[in-house]
């Protein structure tokens, strides 16, 4: 234990001995009865109590006011403890609500835990500190700034929920974390999470970085894949389970279909490994639910995926070109796609984007874009997307995506590329795969449609050669209008449902997993060029969506939200993080005594008790007669 304020100790030294001299010099002189004028020979007794500096006797009162004093006092010392914690004035706290973070290994859950570990932090902060409130790993929230109010950061850290979209990128809350240390002097910054984040790699943080590690399991098993695929009798299932732990486990894979069971059978996974289940199933299903029951782990949220038919209308996918059959057939081929060509010569389009959803202009950029969502492959000229300033020969390979949805499965170190378009991106647009010179894969949202930029013509490159091209086809179908390509109808959780809709529908509806419903009546969904858009995904299973022209419901279609991130499914905590701070440190582990724990508040309760004790001693005898009246008023 140590003081902050030692010198405060110096008032015990000045307070004591006054107390304790009034007491001394107090007269102590009392009325008595005589019965006899003989007894006035004790005056000179009395003269003699009257003198000063006489022995101390017994007294209950001085004794509650030395130990009153010795109570404030101590307190005015800001006694503390050291503890593992933060010592800065201007905490940024940065908690990781992704969905690893949903695991029960710390009852009743990680992010519970690091609630709790968030608030303690906060009792640290010493008078006059202020702290920022950062929730990271899927959407970014920032529910209080730089405040010193303990109670609204606790009302703001107990507004934190679990997030199951966005993965674990903690880039984002870095860089703020780094802009607000950088304004203030004695900043600290405190990331909570289970350490199975992605950090930035060109970020110095201008404070102390300490990490709080929240987690014990190491086992996990989940679902990592399902799709549902046209088959000539029927449908085609497959499931795939992945083990995530360090053990042998054994599971039971069960599997319903529109809610009434159909299979099960058990599993042996070793550790790493993953196991597949592939099944005809009849036509008319709709939705496929396969569940993992049995010994229950650490996270329970990818326990469980769904699948939706693919069986109905055809996806429209028009293919402005001048003659590409690795195209053609490449795209002929993805299920629930119907290819319509078109002239590369072709300068106006018909048709809108609830006809054609997706356009791709193969080699070929025209002076008036088509409607709907566009994949621009080997573009020659600018667009009002982006700049084309020239070629770059022989560009490597290197995807940045990490576990985007448009690189899935997908493995392009044999991939090679003779040459490409110089493309410089506008801010709309995130990079999927780069090169050293230029971008070669750019996807994003602009203006209410989805846009996808693939540098360089196919010819020119040994893709079409390769397992990957299907593959990135498919993904990029999926990417720019979900419900179609290889994972049909599948969505990862917190991505925009976009649904192409007729200028006549003028009511669309969304019903949720938990059955409630919300309409483009509302808020909720919004209808912009030609496409209605619902981004509250975050939930995981089914969302039905209906198209109404008149109060009749003239089409639907149902989509699957599914949590397949291995990075969330990897639930083993990690011990420590590296993040590069500006004093030189690396190493973000919390050291067993890095904070201060004061407890004089304590103190300050404890003497308001004793000074509460000492008033009743000294009014003892008027309560006594208080005490005696009411008696006898009460008897009477």
């Amino acid at each position: 234990m140590s003081l902050l304020s030692p010198l405060a100790l110096l008032g015990a030294a000045i307070v004591g001995p006054l107390i304790v001299a009034m007491y001394l010099l107090k007269l102590r002189r009392e009325d008595r009865p005589v019965s006899s004028t003989f007894l006035w020979r004790k005056m000179v007794r009395d003269v003699e109590a009257n003198a000063p500096w006489q022995r101390l006797r017994r007294n209950l009162l001085l004794l509650l006011q030395l130990l009153l004093m010795l109570l404030l006092v101590f307190a005015l010392a800001r006694p503390f403890f050291m503890t593992a914690g933060i010592s800065g004035r201007n905490l940024i706290i940065i908690i990781d609500h992704s969905a690893s973070m949903g695991a029960v290994d710390e009852p009743p859950s990680r992010i519970d835990a690091a609630k709790e570990q968030a608030i303690r932090l906060i009792d640290q902060l010493p008078d006059g500190g202020r702290a920022t409130i950062i929730a990271a790993g899927a959407q970014m929230e920032v529910p209080a700034a730089a405040t010193g109010d303990r109670r609204e950061l606790r009302r703001a850290i107990e507004s934190i929920e679990l997030g199951n979209g966005g993965g674990s990128d903690l880039s984002q809350s870095l860089t703020l974390a780094a802009a607000l240390a950088a304004r203030e002097e004695d900043s600290e910054v405190a990331i909570i999470s289970d350490g199975n984040v992605t950090l930035p790699n060109d970020l110095r943080v201008p404070a102390r970085v300490s990490y709080f590690p929240i987690g014990r399991a190491t086992e996990n098993i989940a679902i990592s894949a399902i799709s549902l695929q046209p088959s000539p009798t029927g449908q085609l299932l497959f499931v795939q389970a992945t083990n995530y732990g360090n053990q042998i486990a054994d599971r039971r894979l069960v599997i319903y279909l529109d809610g009434a069971i159909f299979n099960a059978f058990d599993m042996q996974l070793e550790a790493g490994r993953d196991q597949s289940y592939v099944q005809e199933i009849p036509p008319q299903v709709q939705i496929v639910e396969a569940r993992l029951e049995g010994d229950a782990d650490a996270l329970p949220t990818d326990d469980q995926a769904f699948a939706v038919s693919p069986i109905g209308e055809a996806l429209n996918v028009r293919l402005v070109t001048s003659g590409n059959r690795f195209l053609s057939t490449g795209l002929s081929l993805l299920p629930g796609i119907d290819v319509t060509e078109v002239p590369a010569t072709t300068t106006e389009f018909t048709g809108g984007s609830a006809e054609f959803p997706v356009t791709i202009l193969d080699g070929v950029v025209p002076a008036e874009l088509p409607p709907g969502n566009l994949l621009f492959i080997g573009p020659l000229s600018s667009t009002a997307y982006f700049s084309v300033t020239g070629e770059i020969e022989f560009p490597s390979v290197r995807p940045v995506g990490g576990e985007d949805p448009v690189l899935r499965n997908i493995s392009l170190s044999e991939v090679s590329v003779f040459k490409a378009a110089r493309i410089v991106p506008g801010s709309w647009a995130r990079t999927i795969i780069d090169s050293d010179g230029a971008p070669l894969l750019l996807i994003g949202e602009r203006e209410g449609r989805r846009i996808a930029v693939l540098a360089f013509d196919i010819h020119n490159s040994d893709l079409p050669l390769q397992v990957a091209f299907p593959l990135l086809l498919s993904n990029l179908m999926g990417y720019l209008a979900p419900g179609s390509g290889a994972e049909l109808a599948q969505l990862q959780p917190g991505q925009p449902l976009a649904v192409p809709v007729d200028e006549s529908i003028d009511e669309v509806r969304v019903t949720r997993p938990d059955g409630s419903t919300v309409s483009s009546r509302s808020d909720a969904i919004q209808i912009r060029d030609g496409q209605a858009i619902y981004a509250a995904t975050d939930p995981l299973g089914v969302y039905t969506v209906e198209e109404l022209r008149g109060g009749d419901v003239i089409a639907n279609q149902r989509y699957a939200v599914n949590l397949f991130a291995p990075s969330e499914s990897r639930i083993e905590a990690q011990r420590d993080l590296v993040v590069p701070q500006t004093s030189g440190a690396q190493s973000t582990v919390a050291r067993e005594r890095d904070g201060r724990q004061e407890f004089w508040r304590w103190i300050a309760l404890a003497a308001l008790i004793i000074l509460v004790i000492e008033w009743l001693v000294y009014q003892r005898n008027g309560i006594a007669y208080l005490r005696e009246r009411w008696r006898t008023r009460k008897a009477a």
